[in-house]
C-alpha cells in the first residue's frame, strides 16, 4: 500500500493555476524525488502534502490520513524540512531539539540524532552562529525528531558547497536506512540521479513524467555518443556504413558519432582498419539533464541559487 497518495491535486493563486491535476503515489521506504525548475509547482505540491496549504481540488493521503483535514495525526507521522527554515537567532541547538521533541507523543532520541548529524559540538551554539551546512543539518534533525514515517526534504542541499552537498546525500541515504520514506524536492540533476528510486518531473504545474532516473533517460533517448579527434582526416562514410552508427557530425576538430549497441567497439575497430588514432576519445550517454530538456524543453542550471520565488 502506498504511504503517500496524491490524486488530481489542484492549487490556484487567483487566476494562476500553480498545480494542475498532479497525481502520484509513493511506496514505503522509497526516496521519491520531485524534480523541476523554479516556479514549477514543486514546493506548492509538498506544502499541500504537509497540510500547510489548502488544495483547490484533488485528494492527498499520508499513511492513510487525509492531509487536507487538518488532523493533528499528520504531524505525528510526517516530518518536514522546509525550503527556508529559520529559528530565533539566540535559540541554542540543544534548546531547539528539546523544544521540538516535546511536540510529539513518541519522539526520537534527539541526542542521538544530534550525534548522527555531527552537531554534538554545537549543542550550546546559538542558531545565528551556525554555518549554512550546520543549519541544514539542524533542520533535518528537527524534521526527524518526531520519529516520523515520512520525511519531506525541500531543496535540502541548496547553497551548500560540493563536499557539504555530498555529505548531505550520505545522510539522506542513512535516514532511509532507518526506515523513513523520503520525499525529496530538488532541482539538482546529479542529486536526483544519485538518490532517488523514482522521480516525478513537474513543469508549469503539471506532471510531465514519472519513472526511475534510468527509465526517464531510456524513454527519451537510449543512444550513445562518442567524441574524438581523428589523427588524420576521415571520410564520414567509413563510420556511417557501420550498423551501430546512426549519425556522424563534425564539431571543430572533433567528430561526434551517435549510435546504439556496442558502438565503441565498432568505431574503434573501423578506425584501426584505417590506421587512424582517436585522440581525446570520450564516450557520452544520454543524461538525466538531457531527458529533462527533452521532456520540458528547457534546462535547469544547477549552479543557480533558488532566487526566484517557488510556487
Amino acid at each position: 500500500m502506498a504511504i503517500i497518495e496524491v490524486d488530481g491535486l489542484v492549487k490556484r493563486y487567483g487566476g494562476h493555476t500553480a498545480v494542475d491535476g498532479v497525481s502520484f503515489a509513493v511506496e514505503p521506504g522509497e526516496i521519491f524525488g520531485i524534480l523541476g525548475p523554479n516556479g514549477a509547482g514543486k514546493t506548492t505540491t509538498v506544502e499541500c502534502i504537509e497540510g500547510l496549504r489548502k488544495a483547490d481540488g484533488g485528494s492527498i493521503r499520508v499513511c492513510g490520513i487525509d492531509a487536507q483535514s487538518g488532523d493533528s495525526e499528520l504531524r505525528q507521522v510526517l516530518g518536514a524540512q522546509l525550503q527556508e527554515s529559520e529559528l530565533p537567532d539566540k535559540l541554542r541547538v540543544g534548546e531547539a531539539m528539546e523544544l521540538y521533541s516535546s511536540f510529539y507523543r513518541d519522539p526520537a532520541d534527539w541526542r542521538e540524532l544530534i550525534e548522527t548529524l555531527h552537531l554534538t559540538g554545537k549543542l550550546n551554539a546559538p542558531f545565528r552562529k551556525l554555518s549554512g551546512g550546520q543549519k541544514q543539518r539542524l533542520s533535518i534533525a528537527l524534521a526527524l525528531v518526531g520519529n516520523p514515517r515520512v520525511a519531506v526534504l525541500d531543496e535540502v542541499t541548496t547553497g551548500l558547497d560540493p563536499q557539504a552537498r555530498r555529505d548531505a546525500w550520505d545522510l539522506i541515504e542513512r535516514i532511509r536506512g532507518r526506515g523513513v520514506t523520503i520525499l525529496l524536492v530538488t532541482h539538482f540533476m546529479e542529486e536526483a540521479e544519485r538518490l532517488c528510486d523514482r522521480l516525478a518531473v513537474i513543469d508549469a504545474g503539471r506532471l510531465v513524467a514519472l519513472d526511475t532516473p534510468a527509465g526517464l533517460v531510456a524513454r527519451v533517448d537510449g543512444r550513445q555518443r562518442i567524441r574524438f579527434r581523428p589523427s588524420t582526416p576521415l571520410e564520414h562514410a567509413v563510420l556511417t556504413a557501420l550498423p551501430e552508427v546512426s549519425s556522424v557530425e563534425r564539431a571543430g576538430s572533433q567528430l561526434v558519432v551517435t549510435g546504439t549497441g556496442n558502438l565503441l567497439l565498432a568505431v574503434t575497430t573501423a578506425l584501426a582498419r584505417e590506421q587512424i588514432t582517436a585522440g581525446d576519445l570520450r564516450v557520452e550517454q544520454t543524461t538525466l539533464d538531457d531527458a529533462f530538456v527533452a521532456l520540458t524543453g528547457r534546462r535547469i542550471d544547477a549552479t543557480d541559487s533558488i532566487a526566484a520565488e517557488e510556487i
